[in-house]
């Protein structure tokens, strides 16, 4: 039988991406840097869930996590280059979706 190969980098993007809610997390810090509280409230996600995928995130380079020595201490996230680097993917996702999909 033969198999058409996938390209292990693009696997491994597809992976990353299919995550749940870690294209909505990206969307969301598009806008600039976002503190926990923000994103929590803005997706309806639990705590645990956005405290995971930012984690995962931050490990595979794509969010950057800024804590600012403050009384009570803030916590920022926002993306790196990488991450940042995604905005024209979703962006045509976003402009599939107002084409394609609708409203529920």
């Amino acid at each position: 039988m033969n198999q058409a190969l996938i390209c292990p980098r693009f696997e491994k993007a597809m992976s990353i991406m299919s995550q749940r809610w870690t294209g909505l997390v990206i969307y969301q810090l598009l806008a600039g840097p976002k503190r926990f509280c923000t994103l929590e409230s803005s997706m309806s996600i639990s705590g645990r869930v956005l405290s995971e995928r930012l984690k995962d995130l931050e490990q595979q380079g794509i969010v950057k996590r800024e804590v600012y020595p403050e009384t009570p201490v803030r916590i920022e996230y926002s993306l790196t280059d990488k991450g940042m680097a995604l905005e024209p993917v979703l962006r045509e996702i976003e402009k599939w979706s107002q084409e394609w999909l609708q409203a529920e």
